[in-house]
């Protein structure tokens, strides 16, 4: 059975950030920020983003287009005669299946809010009272694997469908929708009141706030 591979240059792009992004980027990063110094925790991520995020992104590139295999049976054809890299292969598939665990409850958190944001349960609520709605949510383990396993199921049917026709195809659709959902958001989020003092929050290094996390702990 000849191996598929993906039909487009635009396919490739958007499923890689799909996998490099990662919802942290959306849901952690913000909160992070605000804890560990604000502009300056942005630096020190971008700083840590080009000098390893990149090198690492393409020295993946390149065993995938060397190789045209996944993880494991790569790692196995482009070790030297005698080493034993292949050996990190496993550690490789190990930490997929541990960000499985991770990103499949995070997803059916993030499907129930959507649920509970179309019913309209956010409504006329303040901080306090989202924060009751999300303590009430991590106290009903019946809800949360219901949404997780909602979430698998619709992993299993996308990926069931082959590369182009299920991965790439709806790849294309999410990705693109969630780069005009995050434009459009950021541009209302500059209309709000107070937006300038939100910017200056985001973008300016807070002294207090590094002094109390500890340098350190922020890097």
């Amino acid at each position: 059975m000849k191996r598929e591979s993906l039909g487009s240059r635009l396919g490739f792009i958007l499923l890689s950030a799909g996998c490099a992004i990662g919802i942290g980027n959306v849901w952690r990063f913000p909160y992070m920020v605000g804890k560990n110094g604000g502009g300056f925790f942005v630096l020190a991520y971008v700083f840590f983003l080009i000098a390893l995020g990149v090198p690492i992104m393409t020295m993946e590139y390149a065993m995938g287009r060397s190789s045209k295999v996944s993880i494991l049976p790569a790692y196995k054809k482009l070790e030297p005669k005698g080493s034993k890299w292949h050996i990190f292969g496993y550690f490789a598939m190990f930490g997929n299946y541990l960000i499985l665990m991770f990103y499949s409850v995070v997803s059916g958190w993030m499907l129930r809010y959507f649920v509970l944001t179309v019913t309209g349960e956010f409504e006329g609520k303040n901080t306090v009272g989202v924060m009751a709605i999300y303590s009430k949510m991590m106290a009903s383990p019946d809800v949360l694997i219901e949404y997780m396993v909602f979430t698998m199921i619709i992993t299993v049917i996308v990926a069931s469908a082959g590369l182009q026709a299920g991965v790439e195809k709806i790849t294309k659709v999410m990705m693109l929708a969630l780069i005009v959902i995050m434009l459009g958001l950021g541009v209302y989020a500059t209309t709000l009141p107070n937006a300038a003092k939100g910017i200056s929050f985001y973008l300016m290094p807070n002294v207090a706030n590094i002094k109390k996390a500890g340098v350190g702990s922020v890097l």
